[in-house]
């Protein structure tokens, strides 16, 4: 038996086997510029340098339909933007960006990564809730949103969520090649006016 043996059982992958996933390639993490990024079990990621900001235009709403005649596409309300490593951003109280991650991943077939806000930023009125599938490559695109009453000045390249790989017992249950957002290097805007089901909703109407 191996020395990870056990714990390549379902659940959450800890530091020891992290690292070893990267150094056997299994799992890619470029650039990991800080080993101290790898915790007990999560990992830091950092904020990139692209953004979209989710702006209020003169539209009274976004719509995610399947209405091609009277829809403005959706990624006419997010407003992209770059910023130098170092350089700052102004997330203002109840605004949605997104961003990519600035280190680039690829997740095993039978490993998935969840992620959640590091609790220093948590404090301040920042939330993020995101699931990556097995098998995903690309940076992480995340969308975070201020909930505070207060604009928050955050930095490209700081450590502000962090990840938790866990693994699954059978990936022929979970991995799907059939996805929206892969192999993305820059966040890409939301896409549910694609969703399969809204046209089988919008039949049944005129029907």
């Amino acid at each position: 038996m191996g020395p990870f043996s056990r714990k390549r059982r379902s659940g959450t992958i800890l530091k020891k086997e992290i690292l070893n996933l990267i150094e056997k390639k299994k799992l890619v993490v470029t650039p990991l510029l800080d080993k101290n990024q790898i915790g007990e079990m999560t990992m830091d990621l950092r904020v990139g340098t692209d953004f979209l900001s989710l702006h209020q235009g003169r539209e009274a709403y976004i719509d995610s339909t399947t209405d091609e005649i009277n829809r403005r596409p959706i990624k006419s309300h997010f407003t992209e933007t770059r910023r130098k490593l170092g350089e700052t951003f102004l997330l203002h109280p109840s605004q949605t960006i997104l961003f990519s991650t600035l280190e680039y991943i690829k997740l095993p077939a039978n490993i998935f990564a969840v992620l959640s806000m590091r609790s220093s930023y948590s404090r301040l009125g920042l939330t993020v809730s995101t699931i990556f599938q097995p098998g995903y490559c690309g940076c992480f695109s995340i969308e975070v949103v201020n909930t505070g009453n207060t604009a928050i000045k955050i930095m490209s390249g700081a450590r502000i969520v962090q990840a938790r790989f866990v693994r699954l017992k059978n990936t022929s249950d979970y991995f799907s090649s059939n996805r929206k957002y892969t192999c993305q290097v820059r966040p890409v805007p939301s896409k549910a006016n694609e969703d399969e089901e809204l046209i089988k909703l919008k039949g049944l109407l005129e029907n």
